[in-house]
């Protein structure tokens, strides 16, 4: 297979494993030790092993109520595989990064290319989506601007019509 197409389907395989969670854009601890090759066990005990290396921003431990949200969207997940008895760790884009000073064989580090260029490729196109965003924000700015002003409009109007006409007394004789 061309070396090209190979490394598209895996920053496609990738950007598949990359959630949002607290505002980050995440990956989970299981999904990149399986990219790495190694288990989730002796991943994690690398981890813990550097954690003056990982603070709050560059990884956290997922609460119930997120573990449960991403079980329940992603069935086929690597969420359920061997059973968890512990919440999974989270790595952001910049603990990914941080990965390859941990993990430091030759597939970790070419995996780690992969992988963060796969977060810098997913930025752009959310980068596109929030420029239509504010565009979108902007035609419904000003299409509410001009509801209101259709609204005010046909009150007056409806206020106009509901008044009672006052009678006009004839000038002249009256029978």
């Amino acid at each position: 297979m061309d070396t090209q197409v190979l490394m598209e389907k895996t920053e496609e395989i990738i950007k598949q494993k990359i959630f949002i969670i607290r505002g980050y854009k995440v990956m989970i601890d299981a999904d990149l030790a399986e990219l790495y090759g190694v288990a989730t066990k002796r991943f994690n005990e690398q981890v813990k092993r550097n954690t003056e290396r990982f603070p709050e921003d560059f990884m956290f431990k997922l609460n119930d109520d997120e573990y449960e949200n991403l079980r329940s969207q992603f069935a086929t997940t690597s969420l359920d595989h061997g059973g968890r008895r512990y919440l999974p760790y989270v790595f952001t884009e910049h603990g990914v990064a941080m990965l390859s000073s941990v993990l430091n064989s030759q597939k970790a580090i070419q995996m780690n290319i992969f992988i963060i260029r796969a977060f810098i490729k997913m930025r752009e196109s959310l980068d596109n989506y929030k420029d239509l965003a504010i565009k979108i924000g902007e035609i419904e700015i000003t299409q509410i601007a001009d509801h209101d002003l259709l609204k005010r409009i046909n009150e007056v109007v409806r206020q106009l019509l509901e008044k009672p006409i006052k009678k006009i007394n004839k000038i002249g004789f009256n029978k």
